[in-house]
């Protein structure tokens, strides 16, 4: 549990404030101020934007919406607005420099903490509700910064530093075999989805309510490299059998033929490219950059299928976050088997960290949602247009994490650190 979860204080509160922006430098620190302005992919925003963004969002609430204050440059709520301005756009706005992003962002830190030597964190005022509006700031500038890892990836082969910036680690070990395909069985019945008690929860989180499930089966674990590979052997890109009509578009379209950053080596081995270094293909570990489409296909391929959101839920009931490979304990997906503290009660391991997990599940509202603090959180976003992921993953941090967690994105997303595991029916 971190500092912030633990006890709302003044200290609490300043601490995690300061964990989340030396993670954000840190991530910054190894590149280059040119690579911070270019446009590494027109589906990403240039990382100093990232920055300036997430000082303007802490502006907004802990600053304006809090006291009232003046904005520092009126400019910035048309520029670093992620509603205003499309990510392949941003590039060519009157954004700040990087040096000029980290300059804001220190200020507007240090405005922020002599306000919170006057705020008065019992107040009953819902934002200031145990200190949802510095959790919310807080968890914002933890997601960007998973936001900017992604981008970081995409460099590719033109990332100008070392991968050594951002080390992968050795990887902890499984303390026997490992069955990549063993399953466990979820009974049915009674389940509560979502919450009413966590104080940063966010409001697509909410409200707690009950649904029925029928039984079902799950993958003990994500779904491996080793057992990707021989979907991708199999001909599985190649068969439309195994792909929904909109998958199978998409993979025509975005020529799919394997994961992206995968490429074929001598010898039938393949290979990943992880910060711009080529490292050999680690079998054991969950697949990850794998869109909703190419999830689903290889679901079908398995004779399954993905798991609702509420199945999985209810697949992960009684595991913690807390052991799990959340916060960059490791810069890659543990191997399978490796973790098996964070077994839920139905045996299920590694629901948090390492990949961010496809679900079958549009992202819509709870019965009873109500938008809080404003709309463009959650509610513009609802509707068959995304699909929910969970779970979170390796490049996620622990204070965002949480088994009611609601993360969504476009199916054909696969920059982001996903993956998936499988479901069967029981009846």
């Amino acid at each position: 549990m971190t500092a912030l979860a633990a006890s709302i204080t003044r200290d609490s509160v300043a601490d995690e404030l300061d964990r989340a922006r030396r993670a954000s430098l840190d991530l910054l620190a190894p590149v280059p101020d040119a690579d911070q302005r270019r446009q590494v992919s027109p589906l990403m925003s240039p990382l100093c934007w990232d920055l300036a963004h997430i000082a303007h969002y802490e502006e907004l609430w802990l600053l304006r919406a809090l006291d009232d204050v003046a904005p520092t440059d009126l400019r910035f709520d048309d520029l670093y607005d992620a509603f205003a301005h499309p990510r392949r756009e941003r590039v060519d706005l009157p954004i700040l420099d990087p040096a000029g992003a980290r300059a804001f962002a220190a200020d507007v830190r240090a405005r922020t903490l002599a306000h919170l030597d006057r705020v008065d964190l019992a107040s009953e005022d819902p934002l200031l509700h145990e200190g949802f509006v510095y959790g919310m700031v807080v968890q914002h500038e933890h997601q960007h910064d998973e936001t900017m890892l992604a981008t970081i990836q995409l460099m590719g082969d033109e990332l100008a530093h070392p991968a050594a910036a951002f080390p992968v680690g050795d990887p902890p070990t499984p303390s026997g075999a490992v069955d990549h395909h063993a399953r466990c069985a979820v009974h049915g019945g009674p389940v509560v989805l979502g919450t009413d008690a966590h104080p940063w929860a966010y409001d697509n989180e909410r409200p707690a309510h009950t649904v029925d499930l029928a039984p079902f089966a799950v993958d003990r674990y994500p779904v491996t490299n080793h057992r990707y590979a021989e979907f991708v052997a199999d001909g599985g890109y190649d068969d439309p059998r195994h792909w929904t009509d909109a998958g199978w578009a998409w993979r025509d379209e975005a020529a799919l033929v394997h994961p992206q950053f995968w490429r074929t080596e001598g010898g039938g081995g393949w290979s990943r490219l992880r910060f711009g270094r080529r490292e050999d293909l680690p079998p054991a570990e969950p697949v990850q950059h794998v869109c909703l489409h190419e999830a689903e296909a290889f679901a079908r391929w398995a004779g399954g299928r993905l798991p609702t959101e509420p199945e999985w839920e209810a697949a992960a009931a009684g595991a913690s976050p807390h052991s799990a490979n959340l916060g960059r304990v490791r810069w890659a997906p543990s191997p399978v088997g490796s973790r098996p503290e964070t077994a839920s009660v139905h045996g299920v391991e590694q629901c948090f960290g390492d990949v961010w997990e496809w679900t079958a599940s549009p992202f819509t509202p709870y019965p009873g949602f109500r938008s809080f603090p404003y709309r463009e959180y959650s509610e513009v976003f609802f509707g068959n247009e995304y699909t929910v992921l969970r779970g979170g993953s390796w490049a996620t941090d622990p204070v965002a994490m949480r088994v009611t967690f609601r993360n969504w994105d476009y199916p054909i997303r696969r920059q982001i650190f996903s993956g998936f595991r499988c479901a069967w029916d029981l009846t």
